[in-house]
C-alpha cells in the first residue's frame, strides 16, 4: 500500500528541493519504489519528461534521484513568470495559458483537481510518494485556494514535515512562528520539524532544538548541517546559480531577467578547468572572457531590451572584436540574429526588434511550442549530443548554413563564417561529456570529467549525509496511506 508525506518550509529555498532528492535516493537504496511529487512549482527552469512536456528541473532530479524517469505527474501545475505580473500556466506538462498573477489567486483552486489526478496516478505506482511544498504555509494571505502547501495537503490527506532554515538566521522564530499562524486543522497536519543548513558543531544548537520542540510540540527529525557539494548539482532557482571558480579558461553569462533552462552552465560549472562568472546587473561583461553565454530566455525580446540596459551589447562587441567565442542557446541564438519578428505577440508586445546581428539569421515567434527530448550528433566530428528542445519560433538565415547539429530530422543551429559564433536551440548539450570536450578544447581547456557519474555520485553522497543527520525511520513512520487513494 502506497505512503505519502509531505516536505514543507518555512519559506522559499530553505532547501526543500535538495531535501526531497536526498530522502528519494536514500529510500531507492533501500528498496522502496519512490515517486516525487511537487503539486505546484513556480520556475523558468523547466525539463522535458519522457511523456512529453515539462516539469520543474527540480522534480527532474527527484526523479534521477529515485532511479525513474521523470514524468508530467511529477509537477502537474508549472508557473513559468513572463512579466512581473503573469505567468504561463503548464497544466499536466502542456501550455494552458498566460495569466496575470492577480487572476491566477483567484481561480487557482480549479487546479487542484488536476494536481490530485496526477498525484492519484503518481500513486499507483510507488511504495512511498514525497510530496514537495512551495514557498511557505505561513503565508496566510495565499491560503485561500491554496494547493502547493496545506490546501494539497489537506485535500489529500497527507502528513507535513516542516523544514527551517538556520542559515538564514531565527530559525526558532521561522519554525514557532509557521505554528503560531496556522488555523488548527493545518497545525494538525504537521507531524515534526527539521532544521536545515547548520554550519559548526550541531550540537550547539541542542538547547534551540529543545526549545522549538517545547513550544511546538513538535518532534524534531534532524538538525542537518550544510551540505558542501550541493553546488554539484543541477540548479532550479535563479537564486541558486553562482559563479564557480575554477580554471583559466572564463566563460561570462549575463544574468538575464527572465533567464531560463539555465542547467546549461552546470555541467562546465563542474569542470575544473573552467570559470564560470555569473553577470549581474550594473556589471559589465569582463573583458578577459574565453567565451561569453547568452542563455535562454522566457521572455527573448523583453531581455534583450534588458541586455541593452546593462550595456552588455557594447561589452559583446568588444569581446567579438578581441577574437572572443560567443554562444547563444535557444533565446540567446535568436537574440543573436539580425531580427525577431513576433506578429502575434506571443512573447510580448507584437511587433519587430533589432536583434544583436552577430548571426545572419532572423527569427519568427510563431508556430507550435517545441518541447521534446533530443539525441544528435555534433558536426563534423559526430561527437553524440543529448538535449532537450523548449521553445517557440522558427529561425533561419545563411548561417544557418553552417548548422553544427545533426537531429534525426534535420540539422539545428547556425554558425558565422568563422565559427566563433554559435547559436543552437538545442539546451542541455554540455551534459555530453565527448561534446562538451570538444567544445572547451577549441578554447583551449582540457576535460576529463565524466558529468552524470559525478551527479549521481552527489545524490548518493547527498543520502548518505542524510543517512548521518535524520531520522529517515521516524520520517518513514510518519508517512500515511493517502486519502485518494
Amino acid at each position: 500500500m502506497v505512503q505519502a508525506i509531505m516536505v514543507q518550509g518555512t519559506g522559499s529555498n530553505v532547501g526543500k528541493s535538495l531535501l526531497v532528492a536526498g530522502l528519494a535516493r536514500a529510500y531507492t537504496r533501500r528498496g522502496l519504489k519512490v515517486a516525487p511529487f511537487k503539486p505546484q512549482n513556480m520556475s523558468n527552469n523547466a525539463a522535458v519528461a519522457e511523456n512529453g512536456g515539462e516539469i520543474g528541473r527540480a522534480q527532474a532530479l527527484q526523479a534521477l534521484a529515485a532511479r525513474r524517469s521523470p514524468h508530467t505527474d511529477m509537477n502537474p501545475i508549472l508557473l513559468k513568470p513572463e512579466t512581473d505580473t503573469g505567468a504561463q500556466i503548464i497544466v499536466q506538462g502542456q501550455r494552458a495559458g498566460t495569466m496575470r498573477a492577480r487572476d491566477y489567486r483567484q481561480d487557482k483552486s480549479k487546479l487542484l483537481g488536476a494536481a490530485l489526478e496526477s498525484f492519484r496516478r503518481l500513486s499507483s505506482d510507488a511504495d512511498l510518494v514525497l510530496i514537495e511544498g512551495a514557498g511557505s504555509p505561513a503565508e496566510t494571505n495565499l491560503r485561500a485556494g491554496d494547493i502547493a502547501n496545506m490546501g494539497f495537503a489537506r485535500a489529500a490527506g497527507v502528513p507535513v514535515v516542516l523544514i527551517g532554515d538556520i542559515h538564514r538566521g531565527g530559525v526558532i522564530a521561522q519554525i514557532v512562528g509557521t505554528q503560531a499562524v496556522l488555523d488548527q486543522e493545518d497545525q494538525a497536519m504537521i507531524r515534526g520539524f527539521a532544521v536545515n543548513r547548520f554550519k559548526g558543531d550541531v550540537g550547539l544548537f541542542d538547547d534551540g532544538r529543545n526549545d522549538i520542540e517545547a513550544r511546538t510540540n513538535w518532534p524534531c527529525l534532524g538538525v542537518i548541517p550544510w551540505f558542501h557539494d550541493a553546488w554539484k548539482l543541477p540548479a532550479e532557482d535563479m537564486m541558486d546559480i553562482r559563479s564557480q571558480v575554477g580554471g583559466s579558461c572564463k566563460i561570462a553569462v549575463p544574468q538575464l531577467e527572465r533567464m531560463s533552462n539555465f542547467d546549461d552552465l552546470d555541467p562546465l560549472s563542474a569542470e575544473p578547468a573552467v570559470t564560470v562568472e555569473i553577470v549581474p546587473a550594473g556589471r559589465p561583461l569582463p573583458g578577459d572572457a574565453d567565451l561569453v553565454i547568452l542563455p535562454g530566455s522566457k521572455s527573448t525580446i523583453g531581455d534583450l531590451a534588458y541586455f541593452r540596459r546593462q550595456g552588455w551589447d557594447v561589452d559583446l562587441y568588444a569581446h567579438v572584436r578581441r577574437g572572443g567565442h560567443v554562444l547563444g542557446v535557444c533565446g540567446g541564438f535568436q537574440m543573436l540574429g539580425k531580427t525577431i519578428s513576433d506578429p502575434d505577440g506571443v512573447d510580448g508586445t507584437p511587433g519587430l526588434v533589432d536583434g544583436l546581428g552577430l548571426l545572419d539569421v532572423d527569427t519568427v515567434m510563431a508556430g507550435r511550442k517545441q518541447v521534446r527530448l533530443r539525441s544528435a550528433k555534433a558536426l563534423p566530428g559526430g561527437e553524440p549530443v543529448s538535449g532537450y528542445e523548449i521553445h517557440m519560433g522558427r529561425t533561419q538565415g545563411p548561417d544557418c548554413a553552417r548548422a553544427w547539429l545533426e537531429l534525426d530530422d534535420r540539422t539545428d543551429g547556425a554558425a558565422s563564417p568563422d565559427g566563433r559564433i554559435l547559436g543552437s536551440y538545442l539546451h542541455g548539450i554540455f551534459a555530453s561529456d565527448a561534446f562538451r570536450g570538444m567544445y572547451l578544447s577549441r578554447l583551449g581547456a582540457a576535460s576529463d570529467l565524466a558529468y552524470e557519474a559525478s551527479v549521481e555520485q552527489t545524490l548518493d553522497a547527498l543520502a548518505d549525509h542524510l543517512e548521518q543527520h535524520f531520522d529517515l525511520e521516524k520520517f518513514l513512520s510518519l508517512a500515511e496511506n493517502p486519502r485518494q487513494i
